[in-house]
């Protein structure tokens, strides 16, 4: 019985269905089914994007982060740039001298009756100032090395370039060349490379100079360079000592002689070169040339020559003043100058003293026509004449002398 109630409900159920079907089929609708919520969502515009430039809220544990590592930083950026105006304004004796208090060990003289607070100060103050003092120090030793490995490429490689002089030479000037421009040019070109040329004069320069003056070549080039230059220059070895760039100072971006580290007495030091005055720290020594660029008619060595042999032979207390009064001019033809006015003075003051002379015969002469007639006042009054003029000749003192014995002795 179940059975067929239950076959009966499915066949209605089919039908139902199939109708159903076929009216849907046979009417469609015109829109899509969709829900009411579905179509309010749709029509709703869609919502913003999360701005990017809003931080989200930091935790405090990321707070106090980023304060540490700020303060680490300004603290590292303030001590870099008090480091850098150290070294810049101050020398290392000077950082040293100013920040000894700084690095003296604090002395806290606290009693034992003194309270917990003033020792847990006085503990804190300690620990406080530990840290700068040794930051100083540390500051210092870095300097220091630092320092110390630069100037060995900018200091002279000794304090002493040149050994000890001689005893029996103390007297001896020292006459410093420089090698470019001066005594050699050295010129490169494409189709031939470098070549080296000598100065006009200068085996001449050298022969003559070297019996008067300790000759050294000071020279701002490579010891590669200068060695085989001077070798071949100075065969007869008229150069007793030869320095290269390594016996230099640099400073400012040049290679500078510094004739103080010679081992010689700055008085008795001539610096020749055709750069003296900008390639010297001491231009007080400086005899400046014109530089040598292959002309054919150079003969500036040689217009030199009488100045420096002059030089050597009358040897001057200090040949500093002595240079001072050429500055400016050429010294080579301002020397000849003098040495004409030299001698035009001296040839006038010969002549003075011939004129006087022959007065001082006549005017014997003639008193001793006076004597022979024994008028011996004529002679007293000459006599006194002689004694008001200042400026006469020795003669005329021993005719007065000689002339006052003999009318005496009348």
């Amino acid at each position: 019985m179940s059975a067929i109630a239950r076959s009966r409900l499915l066949s209605l159920i089919s039908k139902n269905n199939r109708r159903r079907y076929a009216d849907f089929t046979s009417n469609p609708h015109k829109e899509p089914f969709t829900s009411s919520s579905f179509a309010n969502d749709y029509d709703r515009p869609p919502p913003p994007p999360p701005d990017s430039s809003i931080p989200p809220p930091d935790s405090p544990e990321k707070k106090s982060w980023s304060f540490l590592k700020y303060t680490l930083v300004a603290a590292l950026t303030g001590g870099v740039a008090t480091a850098g105006y150290a070294s810049y304004a101050y020398t290392l004796d000077e950082v040293d001298e100013k920040t000894k208090a700084l690095r003296a060990p604090a002395k806290n003289t606290l009693g034992d009756d003194a309270s917990g607070s003033d020792k847990f100060q006085a503990l804190v103050y300690s620990a406080a100032m530990t840290v700068p003092a040794k930051l100083v120090e540390l500051y210092l030793d870095l300097r220091r090395l630092t320092e110390e490995h630069v100037r060995g490429f900018t200091e002279p490689t000794s304090d002493k370039l040149l050994p000890d002089l001689h005893p029996m030479e103390q007297h001896v000037f020292t006459l410093v060349l420089d090698l470019n421009e001066t005594l050699i040019y050295s010129d490169w070109k494409r189709d031939r490379g470098w070549r080296t040329f000598k100065r006009p004069g200068v085996d001449a320069f050298l022969e003559h100079m070297a019996q008067f003056y300790e000759i050294v070549v000071y020279s701002d080039q490579l010891p590669m360079y200068v060695d085989p230059v001077v070798e071949r220059l100075d065969p007869k070895h008229c150069v007793r000592f030869r320095l290269n760039r390594s016996a230099t100072r640099y400073q400012d971006g040049k290679h500078f002689r510094d004739l103080s580290k010679l081992n010689r007495d700055p008085a008795k030091i001539l610096y020749v070169s055709g750069h003296a005055l900008e390639s010297t720290l001491q231009p007080e020594n400086s005899v400046p040339i014109k530089p040598w660029t292959l002309e054919e008619d150079d003969t500036v060595l040689l217009d030199l020559l009488p100045f420096l042999e002059y030089v050597a032979r009358h040897r001057p207390a200090d040949i500093r003043p002595v240079l001072a009064s050429y500055q400016g001019r050429d010294i080579a033809k301002e020397f000849i100058e003098r040495s004409k006015d030299h001698q035009r003075r001296k040839k006038n003051v010969k002549s003075v003293a011939n004129a006087r002379a022959e007065a001082a015969r006549s005017f014997l002469e003639t008193l001793s026509q006076s004597l022979r007639g024994e008028i011996c006042s004529e002679f007293f009054e000459i006599s006194a004449s002689l004694k008001e003029q200042r400026d006469v000749d020795l003669s005329y003192t021993v005719i007065h002398f000689s002339l006052s014995v003999h009318c005496h002795v009348e």
